[in-house]
C-alpha cells in the first residue's frame, strides 16, 4: 500500500506515487481503487496543478525518452468524446527536432506574413475582457523578456524562440484528424492538459504553443503525416531554465467568485 504520509514533502511524495502507479499498472484505469488517504492524495495531485506553469526558457539538460513515454502512457487516459481519442503526437529530439527548428525559423525569417495557422487563435478583433488580459499579459510577458510592443524586431526574434521550442531538449507536435468537429478540441485539451500535469509530476515544465499551427505545411512534409490530419499546438518539454525573468512570471488568474456561479 503506498503512504504518503511517509514522506517530508511534496516532492518526495510526487516520486513516489510516480513509482506506485507505475508498479500497479492497473492503478492507471478509471475504475481502479485507491487506498491511500484522500487529503493527502489531494494534496499533491492540488500542487502539481497550481505549480504548473509555462516555461519559455529551458536548459540543456537532456530527458529521456523513456520519461517521455511515462508522460505520454499516462496522459492517454485523458477524457474524449464517445472514447474517441483524437490525439496524435510526434516526439522531437536531437537530429530531427534540431532540423526542425532549424527549417521553422528559416521559414518565419522569409516571411512571417505568409504563415497561416489551421484554425483561428482569436477572433478579430478580440473583445473585453478578453483583450484587456490579453494585452496585460503581452505587457508582463515583454517586461521579462525586455522586448517592447512597439520594438518589431525584437518582437520577432522572440517569436524564433518558440520556434526553436525555447531550446527544450523534447518537442512535441500534435495533430488531428480535420475532419472532427469543434468538441474534439475539448478532448484534446484534456489530453494536453494531462500532458502537462504528468511532466510537472516528474519535475520537468512544459510550453503549449499553438503557434506550431503556423509551420503546418513545413511539418507535414518532414513528418509526413497526411494532408487530412491537422496541426494543433505544439509543446515544449525539458528542465526549465529558472534564472529567466519571463519563468518567474506571475499571472493573474480569476478567484472563482469572478467565473463561478452556484445554482441551487
Amino acid at each position: 500500500m503506498y503512504k504518503p504520509s511517509n514522506f517530508s514533502n511534496v516532492d518526495e511524495r510526487l516520486v513516489s506515487l510516480s513509482a506506485h502507479i507505475k508498479e500497479r499498472g492497473a492503478a492507471m484505469h478509471a475504475n481502479a481503487k485507491w487506498e491511500e488517504n484522500s487529503a493527502d492524495r489531494s494534496a499533491i495531485v492540488d500542487q502539481v496543478m497550481i505549480e504548473r506553469r509555462a516555461k519559455r526558457g529551458f536548459l540543456k539538460d537532456p530527458v529521456s525518452l523513456d520519461t517521455v513515454r511515462d508522460i505520454l502512457d499516462a496522459a492517454r487516459f485523458a477524457p474524449s468524446s464517445s472514447n474517441t481519442q483524437p490525439w496524435k503526437c510526434y516526439v522531437l529530439t536531437g537530429e530531427s527536432r534540431d532540423r526542425i527548428t532549424s527549417k521553422a525559423v528559416d521559414i518565419f525569417r522569409a516571411g512571417p506574413d505568409k504563415l497561416g495557422p489551421e484554425y483561428p487563435f482569436f477572433p478579430q478583433p478580440l473583445h473585453d475582457p478578453f483583450i484587456s488580459r490579453f494585452n496585460l499579459f503581452r505587457g508582463q510577458l515583454g517586461d521579462a523578456v525586455g522586448v517592447l510592443r512597439s520594438d518589431k524586431y525584437g518582437r520577432l526574434k522572440d517569436v524564433e524562440r518558440q520556434f526553436r521550442f525555447f531550446e527544450a531538449p523534447v518537442g512535441m507536435i500534435f495533430t488531428m484528424d480535420r475532419q472532427l468537429e469543434w468538441a474534439s478540441f475539448i478532448c484534446y485539451g484534456c489530453f494536453l492538459q494531462n500532458v502537462m500535469l504528468a511532466a510537472k509530476a516528474r519535475g520537468l515544465d512544459t510550453c503549449a504553443q499553438q503557434i506550431w499551427s503556423l509551420q503546418h505545411e513545413m511539418l507535414r512534409e518532414e513528418l509526413e503525416f497526411a494532408e487530412s490530419d491537422m496541426v494543433v499546438a505544439g509543446l515544449s518539454l525539458g528542465w526549465a531554465d529558472n534564472s529567466l525573468a519571463e519563468n518567474n512570471m506571475v499571472n493573474n488568474k480569476l478567484g472563482i467568485d469572478e467565473f463561478v456561479t452556484f445554482a441551487g
